[in-house]
């Protein structure tokens, strides 16, 4: 399975290109926008979503859900030392961004998430069933 990659603008998750105004005056910084690669099963409970995302750390991920759309956006800082010159590039310095339609029957409250090692995994918890129950029919 290979990734998309594409160069794209620093953008913020609901498409809008934020800069300062120091940005305003130089030309926009191109970065690489990877589509990370997602695993997703089902429990009985809901669905557990794991993403590949390499140099993202919890200060550079962000996470929403917004009209039935989970966002999720890693910015993957530079490594390379400051003053350094590239003689050699295999890595692509780019960030992560991939979206997804959530179905009717998740629980946007308890959706949960946590990163380790580069690997985000969300918890996407099925809304509960209502349960039956007998209503009380009133006379006039």
């Amino acid at each position: 399975m290979s990734n998309e990659l594409s160069r794209a603008n620093p953008e913020s998750t609901d498409g809008s290109k934020q800069r300062s105004s120091r940005e305003r005056s130089t030309p926009p910084v191109e970065r690489y926008v990877f589509t990370p690669p997602i695993d997703i099963h089902e429990t009985d409970d809901g669905l557990i979503l794991r993403a590949d995302l390499p140099g993202v750390s919890l200060d550079t991920l962000e996470l929403q859900v917004q009209n039935n759309r989970l966002t999720l956006f890693g910015r993957v800082p530079q490594v390379a030392p400051e003053g350094a010159r590239l003689v050699h590039q295999e890595y692509h310095e780019g960030d992560y961004l991939r979206s997804f339609i959530l179905s009717d029957n998740v629980d946007h409250d308890r959706i949960s998430a946590k990163l380790t090692n580069g690997v985000l995994e969300v918890f996407l918890p099925h809304t509960p069933k209502s349960q039956p129950r007998k209503i009380q029919v009133s006379g006039s």
